[in-house]
Parts: C-alpha cells; structure tokens; sequence
C-alpha cells in the first residue's frame, strides 16, 4: 500500500476495559480504566510507525482526558472525537466527519480509513454508512457480536487491538 492505513478507533471494550472504569458514585465521569491487553503499547507502536490516528468515541470529553491525557496516551492520537462535543453519537456521519477534519483528511482518504470499535450499531453501522473499513474488536462480553443486519457486518474482525497489525500491513 502506498499511503498508510489511518485508524480511528473507539474507546470502552476496545482500547479501555470497560469492567475496569472507576467513576465516582453517581457520576458519568471516568476517572481510570486499564488499557485491554497492552493496547496502550500498540498505540505507541502504530504512532511511532507514522500512522495517523485518532480516538471517535462517545462520551464525555473529561472522561477521555482522564483515561488518555492524563496517562500520557493522548500524544498518540491526533484527535479526540467526542459525541459530548459533536453533539451526536455514532452512528452520526458527523462524528466521522469530525475525526477527518481534525486529521486533514479529504473524501479520497476514505479507501485508507478504518474505524474500530465494539459496538455494531455504532462503530460498524457508522463505518459502513461513512464509506470507510469496518473492524469488530469482538471480545467483549458486554455487547452483541452477531450481526442482526447488513449494515452491522463489519469488513473485519479483530480480539485485541494488536491484531490490527494483520489487516493494515504485512508487518503482522
């Protein structure tokens, strides 16, 4: 591939252990998570090899500074995207179209775009609708993983966030 792949990527149940959330009695708020299988670690890889990522995720913009700036994981994604902020949750255009935006991404990048995520009705729906790759981050416990529709197929399916390697290079 000449240009390299950009990844969007989801947060809980993808890059955060969802069961892991700590947040304050009563609040909507993430103050910590754990990072699922060393995902952190694949980020810096991915960031440290040039590609370009961004983190589209809904909820609230403080939570994921708690979980990414102030662990230092932000300066691996270019953007975060959140539905606090757009105003929407995926499967919202707008929330994809936001993460290009941020990046400086053209329509002609889409071929070269993938969004992954655990959530079929959000991140496989909305992936599929904006015209870019679909991956499942199926290991989650948490959501339903059979797809009920057409739209919810996704193009891949990965376990953890290290598998990505296997759809975005010969690398993997």
């Amino acid at each position: 591939m000449d240009k390299k792949a950009i990844l969007f990527w989801d947060s809980g149940d993808t890059l955060i252990e969802e069961d892991s959330e700590i947040r304050p009695s009563g609040s909507p708020i993430v103050q910590k998570g754990n990072f699922h299988k060393n995902a952190d670690k694949v980020l810096e890889k991915l960031k440290d090899k040039g590609y370009k990522m961004a983190l589209v995720a809904d909820g609230y913009k403080e939570s994921f500074s708690n979980l990414y700036v102030k662990t230092g994981v932000s300066c691996f994604l270019e953007a975060l995207i959140t539905s606090e902020e757009i105003g929407e949750c995926k499967p919202s255009k707008n929330m994809f179209q936001a993460a290009m935006d941020a990046l400086g991404l053209e329509d002609e990048d889409k071929p070269y775009i993938y969004m992954i995520g655990n959530n079929l009705e959000r991140d496989v729906v909305g992936a599929n609708r904006f015209g870019i790759h679909s991956v499942l981050m199926d290991w989650s416990p948490n959501y339903r993983m059979t797809p009920e529709t057409e739209e919810e197929i996704p193009e891949y399916r990965i376990h953890s966030a290290d598998e990505i390697w296997k759809i975005i290079t010969e690398e993997g």
